[in-house]
């Protein structure tokens, strides 16, 4: 039988899991395994029902945080909502990122010059957000040249990781929707996706992995970290030798 989820924390009041990529959180269509929602009323039984305080894309894998209890999912979305949780994520861009560290601060809104209505982009007018990296490796392959970033965003804007890096000219491998050519976006939803297609995004799904979340619950720190999948580990790590490596700095 197909696991559920990874449980990287439980108690009477919370349910940490790690999300694989590829599930939706809140359901769509399908079965009761097809949304991270779903799963957890199987996991805690029917009678239970776990309230998600924070989301992740269907693709972006990592953790997530799901109160058991009203009590306790109105005291996690204060926290959330002052910005007294910190996010960290792991990213595997394209190319080879110059500087070890930096900060994007670019604002964010809706794409009007997009077909897909889901689309958000850099705009002048848009919401402020703001977007932390570091290099942990840069890395190449007979594909090209690769970073692996450690992401920390300081707002929580739709899309903020995978805009943000796609405008400064690194586009997270693997993202349909920013990585260049929305159309392979469209050809997914349509069920179209070409072999050409698969071989331009290279892996299954885009290399965001949410990898912790840090914060203060009863009065302790808590810190929840989960590993991102063996497809997003094996590319960083097991390229092929012979070709330059080296590592960045980490802050």
């Amino acid at each position: 039988m197909v696991k559920l989820f990874e449980v990287i924390f439980e108690d009477a009041d919370l349910l940490v899991i790690n999300k694989p990529a590829g599930l939706v959180c809140h359901p769509t269509k399908g079965d009761e395994w097809s949304s991270l929602v779903s799963r957890t009323r199987l996991y805690l039984g029917a009678e239970h029902a776990a309230h998600l305080i924070n989301r992740l894309d269907r693709e972006t894998s990592g953790v997530v945080i799901a109160a058991k209890n009203p009590l306790a999912a109105g005291q996690l979305g204060k926290l959330w909502e002052s910005r007294a949780v910190e996010k960290e994520y792991l990213a595997i861009v394209h190319g080879s990122v110059k500087d070890d560290s930096g900060c994007i601060d670019l604002p964010l809104g809706n794409d009007e010059n997009s077909v897909v209505a889901v689309k958000h982009c850099v705009r002048l007018d848009g919401a402020s957000a703001v977007t932390e990296f570091w290099v942990e490796r840069r890395f190449r392959r007979v594909e090209g040249e690769f970073t692996l970033l450690r992401v920390r965003p300081k707002t929580g804007r739709k899309h903020q990781i995978r805009i943000h890096l796609a405008a400064v000219g690194h586009p997270v491998v693997g993202d349909k929707l920013y990585g260049g050519d929305e159309d392979i976006y469209l050809a997914l939803a349509q069920d179209r996706l070409t072999e050409a297609h698969r071989k331009k995004l290279i892996l299954t799904n885009q290399a965001l992995h949410a990898s912790s979340i840090r914060l203060q619950w009863h009065g302790e720190e808590r810190l929840f970290e989960a590993a991102p999948e063996e497809e997003f580990t094996n590319f960083h790590l097991f390229h092929h030798e012979g070709h330059e490596e080296h590592e960045g700095g980490n802050g």
